[in-house]
């Protein structure tokens, strides 16, 4: 039979990755130093993809907001426009000379 450590499993003594708690285990300066930089790497990685989300949202709600804005003003215009519809067609109706069908 195959040896198991030759079929790609990892060996019970290599840990990889593993966690530790540095307040309960004594670390030396340098250890401490290296897990500062990669937890600033780390947290500089997350916030550049928060900050790319965070101006799409931003766009987004900026589009939103501004097209119902612009809906509003032509809303509001169209309005204007059969007002002006209107008095046109009442003072012609006024104009017009009654005739015995009116």
């Amino acid at each position: 039979m195959a040896d198991k450590s030759s079929q790609g499993e990892p060996k019970p003594e290599a840990q990889f990755a593993k966690r530790i708690d540095p307040t309960k285990e004594a670390l030396t300066r340098e250890q401490l130093q290296f897990i500062r930089q990669v937890e600033l790497a780390q947290w500089k990685k997350k916030s550049a993809k928060l900050r790319g989300r965070n101006v799409a949202t931003g766009l987004a709600i900026g589009a939103v907001v501004l097209g119902i804005y612009g809906y509003t003003f032509y809303s509001v215009s169209q309005e204007r426009v059969m007002e002006e519809i209107d008095e046109e067609a009442r003072a012609a109706k006024l104009q017009a000379p009654k005739t015995g069908a009116n």
